[in-house]
């Protein structure tokens, strides 16, 4: 029998509801993925504590006892494991700020390489893709550190292309500035050329909007950079002492060095990691219409300019997003430090759990550290997608 008119509907049952049953779907997943954790937490502590095994994080309070081969701060065998985990953190740290740079710097010639007209420069672009990218990033690592120690002559026979400057398998030392308090007002200098290129920089493309017409930003930012940390240089008194590295038994003291492990990693890291960058950066240019090319010819621009302000911020908006990978990977990559013994996070924490038993602890230290490092990354990188994304018509 039809319902009447002017009738009103019933009802339908609650389960029927679509969003009341995507709530409960949720609820329930949580909660079992909630039990599934608390299992395992609860099962691990019984474990450890059956078989006497010490549980929390005091241990980083207890003397390490053993030494680092390099430490970006002062540390020795007396310090605390926690001083230890530190510095393996700031060596991480090193490594992937300076790799992700370089990279992104090797990666990108290579790519606008693999596209010149010239063919014997995009034949040795091409070659160089092709052949790093194919070869696993630890084999690469063991072959520079092998190059690194194997053909270089010993600190008795080291070069010496300029003074204070050594070459060895030991490391590449160099004579280093003393600390003067004129290196923190130099310090202090180029933080404030920073930001004044960079305010220049807005303004400038501001200005450019409003009246179309040009300005030397890249002249006056590079001469705000380099030249108020001269100055300062120059106000302070002009320090010129050295700390000059020199032999002394089998090995040289003084100065800075740039240890066998570091370059190695680094240099692995950087070519490696720029194979994939050079295809990102290819792919990126080529996705721009050619037209823009022969429009940019068309106005007088040279090819340099062309790729400089038309292909590559167009192609920005493309390049960013897996390029955003690639620093991922390249920084998650760096563990593989433990291989030829560079004392990075992964390195020092596995001496630490094999000392202090305390296996979960330092594996949680190193997963939380290396989560935080590569959230940062993507946030800032998902920011400056954000930042260089088109604008819609409002």
């Amino acid at each position: 029998m039809q319902q009447s008119l002017g009738q009103p509907a019933k009802r339908s049952a609650w389960w029927n509801d679509a969003r009341v049953r995507g709530v409960l779907s949720q609820v329930f997943v949580l909660g079992g993925i909630g039990l599934l954790v608390w299992y395992l937490v609860s099962n691990t502590l019984a474990n450890l504590e059956t078989r006497s095994i010490a549980t929390g994080f005091g241990f980083l309070e207890r003397e390490a006892g053993f030494a680092v081969s390099e430490s970006p701060i002062p540390y020795s065998a007396a310090d605390t494991y926690y001083r230890v985990l530190v510095v393996g953190i700031l060596n991480t740290l090193k490594v992937s700020i300076v790799g992700i740079a370089l990279a992104t710097l090797f990666g990108t010639l290579a790519g606008v390489a693999r596209l010149s007209s010239n063919w014997l420069v995009a034949k040795f672009a091409t070659i160089y893709v092709e052949g790093l990218r194919n070869i696993p990033i630890l084999l690469q690592l063991f072959f520079w550190y092998t190059v690194i120690t194997q053909t270089l002559p010993g600190p008795r026979q080291a070069f010496n292309p300029m003074p204070g400057v050594f070459l060895s398998n030991r490391g590449l030392q160099y004579a280093e500035p003393v600390w003067d308090p004129t290196y923190g007002l130099m310090a202090g200098a180029l933080a404030v050329g920073i930001i004044g290129a960079w305010a220049l920089g807005r303004w400038a493309h501001k200005r450019q909007e409003r009246t179309g017409r040009l300005f030397p930003t890249f002249r006056v930012g590079a001469a705000l950079i380099l030249g108020l940390p001269v100055l300062a240089y120059v106000l302070g008194g002009a320090p010129t002492e050295l700390d000059v590295p020199a032999l002394k038994g089998f090995n040289f003291r003084g100065g800075g060095t740039v240890t066998p492990e570091f370059a190695a990693l680094l240099v692995g890291l950087v070519l490696y990691t720029g194979t994939y960058i050079a295809e990102i950066v290819r792919g990126g240019i080529l996705s721009v219409s050619h037209g823009q090319t022969e429009a940019g010819l068309a106005l007088g621009l040279s090819r340099g300019l062309v790729m400089r302000l038309i292909l590559l911020p167009q192609a920005l908006r493309v390049i960013i997003p897996p390029l955003t990978s690639q620093y991922l990977n390249l920084t998650k990559n760096s563990s593989l430090a433990v291989a030829i013994g560079f004392p990075d996070l992964v390195s020092v924490a596995n001496t630490s759990i094999n000392q202090t038993g305390q296996a979960v602890e330092g594996i949680a230290i190193i997963m939380a550290v290396y989560l935080t490092v590569s959230l940062s990354i993507s946030a800032f990188m998902n920011w400056y997608n954000r930042k260089i994304a088109l604008q819609g018509v409002r």
